[in-house]
């Protein structure tokens, strides 16, 4: 038997936020899998080890979790007035396809430093000590993010002293802006609600009819009130991810959140597109201990928030998701401003939980339809590894 030699693959392994992922260049693929396709999904599955059957990836890269199973490919600009083109590819852990129907918030903070270090920026515009402002094409999506990353001595600052819940050791800090976060597409009521409502009653065969606020913003998401699946907003992971009913009864939430937003045809179709919609429950604040076991008070949040990344509960909260709580509960009327105890505000802290976020978001009406502007927070990056990812030549 004749077996192919692998292939070295010049790579970086980083970690973004409260996500870790297997970073590329498009130029250092193999010239066959630098195009959209079965080719690249191939090389990128076995990259990360998937499908795996034992739920371990073993034989990979990946972390066997949605947070740790991600690919992203870097290269030049292809809109004016950016500097990098980012695509982002979910990585499930026991299926064999890849999705790239949205993006990470968390790993989009590394996007700036890769670019940095890779040579994506002009020499020019990075000073010995300051900021570099790197605008980022969020290709699929298609908007805009701008990162500003901190630099010494002529390279990225990746160490600090800005701490993140949720992420075990401080860095330093790289601010997001994500620009005109909400969907472009035309809904009923307008993009950012594609219903045109801001509480809709979702009936879900076989397990019960929600009030639920459906949002495109950063990400499709389906918010839901705690009380009405039987929880405080409290839970940490074992409460959801040991519970198969509770998982079944958010899955069910949402595929057919998908449907009511136009996302996919049918209930079956959701189940190809497990990255998004999301589904995120809210309620009140609430003291709890979080999972490192820090305590967190109510009157330091303004509302709970847990959401559902791949199937299971995150361990933290996606940046994505954090762009549309922080989008909704700007909006009067929403599920989520209601948790947060109604009226307007641009900035919140809610409790996820690894601990508490703070975001914010500018929205206006216009025309009578809600939109928001920009969302922005927080987050740090750093290179775990870098070099090359080994993949066997017959991978794909």
């Amino acid at each position: 038997m004749t077996s192919k030699r692998q292939l070295r693959i010049p790579a970086t392994y980083m970690r973004g936020g409260t996500s870790k992922g297997v970073f590329f260049r498009l130029e250092d693929l193999p010239a066959q899998a630098q195009a959209p396709g079965p080719v690249r999904d191939a090389l990128l599955l076995r990259v990360i080890g998937s499908p795996d059957p034992y739920g371990k990836h073993t034989d990979g890269m990946g972390g066997a979790t949605s947070s740790t199973s991600k690919v992203v490919i870097i290269s030049p600009a292809t809109q004016p007035g950016h500097d990098v083109d980012y695509l982002y590819g979910q990585v499930p852990i026991n299926d064999a396809f890849i999705d790239w129907s949205g993006n990470c918030g968390n790993l989009s903070s590394a996007v700036g430093p890769f670019a940095i270090a890779n040579g994506f920026i002009d020499a020019a515009r990075i000073p010995d000590n300051g900021i570099v402002t790197v605008r980022i094409w969020q290709a699929n999506i298609g908007k805009t993010i701008v990162a500003h990353v901190p630099v010494a001595g002529g390279e990225v600052q990746e160490t600090g002293d800005f701490e993140l819940d949720g992420v075990t050791f401080p860095a330093a800090e790289v601010q997001l802006e994500f620009i005109d976060p909400a969907d472009d597409g035309e809904g009923e009521g307008g993009a950012m609600f594609p219903t045109g409502n801001l509480v809709d009653e979702l009936d879900v065969p076989g397990v019960g009819t929600f009030k639920a606020t459906l949002i495109n913003a950063g990400v499709p998401v389906v918010f839901v009130d705690a009380t009405a699946l039987g929880y405080d907003g409290t839970e940490l992971q074992g409460a959801i991810n040991e519970d198969a009913n509770a998982l079944g009864t958010l899955e069910a939430i949402r595929a057919h959140g998908a449907v009511r937003m136009g996302l996919v045809a049918d209930v079956a179709a959701a189940a190809k597109r497990p990255l998004t919609p999301k589904v995120a429950f809210v309620a009140p604040p609430k003291d709890y201990v979080s999972s490192s076991g820090k305590p967190v008070a109510a009157a330091n949040i303004d509302l709970l928030a847990r959401a559902m990344s791949m199937g299971k509960l995150h361990h933290a909260m996606m940046g994505t998701a954090s762009v549309a709580i922080a989008t909704a509960a700007a909006v009067p009327g929403t599920l989520v401003n209601a948790a947060a105890g109604g009226g307007t505000r641009e900035v919140l802290v809610f409790g996820h939980p690894s601990g508490t976020l703070r975001v914010g978001a500018d929205v206006a009406q216009v025309d009578g339809k809600w939109a928001v502007t920009k969302a922005v927070m927080s987050r740090s990056a750093r290179v775990l590894m870098e070099g090359a990812v080994r993949v066997p030549g017959d991978a794909f």
